[in-house]
């Protein structure tokens, strides 16, 4: 990340250096990106052929956008997204607050230091992480915050009150050259959103009577709940019709957007080197998945509220976490996730669903029987035609397995012995391999007991729960 060497206004000059506005370089961008056949957003999962073209269209039209969606959709990572789109390296000029271009200075203090020192004007670079403003919508923000006041200090220093010099700019002149981000916009209350339509509408800006005609070079992108946006009433009209583009987001429509969101941004990996990471296997991801999308999906749920991507991933870490209590408990040196780890994820979830009010009160039966679900869905769409009778006949001889968080992989499979059918549940349950040592052994004990929790949930098992036991049985 290193910047040019160029670092005055003559040295900008005689590199061909070329001037583009926001949009258009964005826009150029994307073009490179998608004739590369690059993804224009890397790291968003599940809008491929949804809201990404969306998206992709009105950057293209140099559109000011607004993204419509439930909690947890993925708004704000999408909108950060889009830094990726700006030049690595702008100019600017030296010290200005508002990030003017060396070629068309636009505040008083870079227009005289142009006259002042002409080719010699001295130039900075910004890297486009720094051209990114964000801005939470609450109901207390005032113009000040986004646009600008008047500056005392400024004034204490002997400036007159006349003097646009008084000014302390807020965050979108700040961010002008770049792309400012309103997240929840109804939040904002009428009279802010007034001051946003200036901007969108003439492109500058006016603060307490200046007629400063700063004219901003800025890509605008707001996120709003579908149920603010159109009940509540709170985006005055002429804003909502000075954005371009309208774009609604959603959760991911397939189950596999779903695990690989969950994959990529479940936090599961320690960041010292005294602990290996530990091991989610490939069949309990699934499970987590299938309930995250089923609790979506539930009556009993309020819809309006939705379920946020965060419950699965919240879900995944902790499973892992369950699986690292176990580990440290019974001296296991990697800490794989088992069936065992899951009753765990039902409270660490519960305060992230909202439940209609004939529901409270049932808010753990719910999401146990959604759970259990889960379990059963994905065990007949991963070992649908296997034939368990080798498992089976253990029992029914009168075998009894102990699960739980006192029992380790190697005790599990002490007490199963010799399994037939293990190579082929390591096959269905997790196709991609297994590793070797105690990631091996490990989720051998995991795929077995998947295994013996599905028989259970078909009515092939008995299973008794204490606590932090669980003993299955004929």
């Amino acid at each position: 990340m290193t910047p040019p060497l160029i670092a005055t206004l003559g040295e900008l000059r005689s590199s061909g250096h070329v001037h583009r506005g926001v949009k258009t370089e964005i826009r150029q961008n994307l073009i490179e990106r998608l004739s590369a056949g690059e993804p224009s957003l890397p790291g968003i999962v599940g809008f491929d052929e949804t809201v990404i073209p969306e998206v992709e269209r009105a950057l293209l039209a140099g559109h000011d956008i607004v993204l419509l969606g439930e909690r947890g959709q993925g708004k704000t990572r999408l909108i950060r997204t889009l830094v990726g789109l700006l030049d690595e390296w702008t100019p600017v000029i030296a010290g200005c607050e508002i990030n003017d271009h060396p070629y068309a200075p636009s505040c008083v203090r870079c227009r005289a230091l142009v006259n002042t020192d002409g080719e010699l004007t001295p130039v900075a670079w910004k890297h486009r992480s720094e051209r990114y403003g964000e801005k939470l919508a609450t109901p207390d923000t005032s113009v000040g915050d986004l646009i600008g006041d008047v500056d005392p200090i400024k004034v204490a220093q002997g400036r007159t009150l006349g003097d646009p010099e008084t000014i302390h700019y807020g965050l979108v002149p700040r961010t002008n050259r770049g792309i400012i981000a309103v997240n929840e916009l109804p939040d904002l209350a009428e009279r802010i959103q007034v001051a946003l339509l200036n901007v969108l509408e003439e492109r500058d800006i006016q603060v307490r009577g200046y007629q400063l005609r700063l004219p901003l070079d800025l890509l605008l992108v707001a996120s709003a709940n579908p149920e603010d946006y159109t009940n509540r009433g709170r985006i005055i009209t002429p804003l909502k019709d000075r954005f371009g583009a309208e774009v609604r987001t959603h959760y991911p429509l397939e189950l596999a957007d779903e695990l690989a969101l969950v994959a990529q941004e479940a936090a599961v990996l320690w960041t010292d080197t005294a602990h290996a990471a530990p091991v989610v296997p490939a069949h309990l991801l699934e499970v987590v998945g299938r309930f995250a999308r089923n609790v979506r999906d539930a009556p009993q749920v309020d819809q309006r509220s939705g379920v946020s991507a965060r419950f699965a991933i919240a879900a995944v870490e902790t499973l892992a976490a369950s699986a690292v209590r176990r580990a440290a408990i019974t001296g296991e040196s990697l800490a794989v996730a088992r069936i065992a780890d899951l009753p765990c994820v039902i409270p660490a979830s519960r305060g992230k669903v909202e439940f209609d009010d004939a529901d409270e009160g049932r808010e753990f039966e719910v999401l146990e029987h959604l759970l259990r679900r889960a379990i059963a869905e994905t065990y007949r769409a991963r070992l649908a035609g296997l034939d368990l009778r080798p498992l089976q006949d253990k029992f029914d001889n009168g075998l009894t397995v102990a699960s739980g968080d006192t029992v380790s992989a190697d005790d599990l499979l002490a007490q199963l012995g010799p399994v037939p059918v293990l190579s082929a549940l390591l096959e269905r349950l997790e196709p991609d391999g297994i590793g070797e040592g105690p990631a091996a052994v490990g989720i051998a004990a995991a795929v077995l007991e998947f295994a013996m929790e599905g028989l259970h949930l078909n009515k092939r098992l008995a299973k008794d729960t204490d606590g932090a036991r669980t003993v299955y049985g004929s």
